[in-house]
């Protein structure tokens, strides 16, 4: 099974910046939706950041665009989501996600499980503060 590790965390003043990894392992399939979700106290789940490890395809919620940058590597097996003018409402724990493609389906699909919070893999989180 696909196992993914999420590291690069922490505290940050508002304003400041930070770059969250994921390292993934155990893939069995070439094509794989990956996204960035977040969860902070009492709130629900929420979709950060998505990509298609295809072609590139993007997609950002509408609370970071302009700033979060969602990357990969597919050599490294790595996704990456660099997070620049943070805010206190970014304060959350941040989960890396993946999702195999059927090669029925194509990469639009991710736009989809993204939306629809329905990736089959997911990792241990990493805490991220914003201070005010």
């Amino acid at each position: 099974q696909v196992q993914l590790v999420e590291s690069g965390g922490g505290s940050v003043q508002a304003g400041g910046s930070l770059r969250l990894s994921c390292v993934a392992s155990g893939y069995t399939n070439s094509r794989y939706c990956m996204g960035w979700f977040r969860q902070a106290p009492g709130k629900e789940r929420e979709g950060v950041a998505g990509i298609y490890t295809g072609s590139g395809s993007t997609y950002y919620a509408d609370s970071v665009k302009g700033r979060f940058t969602i990357s990969r590597d597919n050599a490294k097996n790595t996704t990456y989501l660099q997070m620049d003018s943070l805010k206190p409402e970014d304060t959350a724990v941040y989960y890396c996600a993946a999702d195999p493609l059927r090669p029925w389906q194509t990469g639009s699909y991710c736009g989809t499980v993204f939306r629809r919070d329905q990736h089959n893999y997911w990792g241990q989180g990493t805490q991220v503060t914003v201070s005010s």
